[in-house]
């Protein structure tokens, strides 16, 4: 195995490990139990939250967490501007041939690797957050490349192209509702490109 092959294993492996939790360093964890803990106090459970990236700043769980925290409190900007460091954290670790074919459903390695997981997932979470807040155009760009990417609809991405098209068509009206399905089907199968 060539050395740069044998790095991005490496990198591959630390990240699947860091995915479930490995290599998080000594006390991380408990800045993340305890910011959980303190969720009435959202002040101090950021405070936490931030030290705990700060600690770690390529591990996916502190990223995981601030997302979570800035998400489910409706601060979605923020939920978007983690988002995006999550996404180039997974691409580090995929490394720069990552991406350049689409993840084939037969190919075992990509299609359980925590790394191109993460990344499909992050871009996912990236498309829906950039249709809540309104910008269409880039939501659109990244769901063309998660389809590039996953085009068997693995992470379920399709229904968002859905949830898009009804924000564009304006869906608070009856006619905008009437012209797309209530219940669309999974996968690709009459989205928008």
């Amino acid at each position: 195995m060539e050395s740069g092959d044998r790095a991005l294993d490496d990198a591959m492996t630390a990240f699947a490990q860091s995915a479930i939790g490995g290599g998080l360093p000594s006390g991380v964890n408990a800045l993340i139990a305890e910011a959980g803990r303190l969720r009435e106090r959202p002040d101090e459970a950021l405070a936490l939250l931030q030290r705990a990236r700060a600690a770690a700043p390529r591990h996916p769980v502190p990223l995981i967490a601030l997302y979570r925290f800035y998400f489910y409190g409706h601060k979605l900007a923020q939920a978007r501007a983690i988002g995006e460091d999550a996404l180039a954290v997974a691409r580090t670790a995929l490394g720069s041939d990552f991406g350049e074919e689409p993840l084939a459903a037969a190919n075992v390695t990509t299609r359980y690797d925590a790394a191109a997981r993460f990344y499909l997932f992050t871009l996912k979470g990236l498309v829906y957050l950039n249709t809540r807040l309104g910008d269409f155009e880039e939501a659109r760009m990244l769901l063309r490349e998660l389809r590039r990417l996953d085009p068997e609809d693995r992470v379920g991405g399709a229904l968002l192209s859905h949830v898009l098209d009804r924000h564009e068509t304006g869906a608070g009206s009856d006619d905008a509702m009437d012209a797309l399905s209530a219940y669309p089907t999974r996968g690709w199968t009459g989205t928008q490109p």
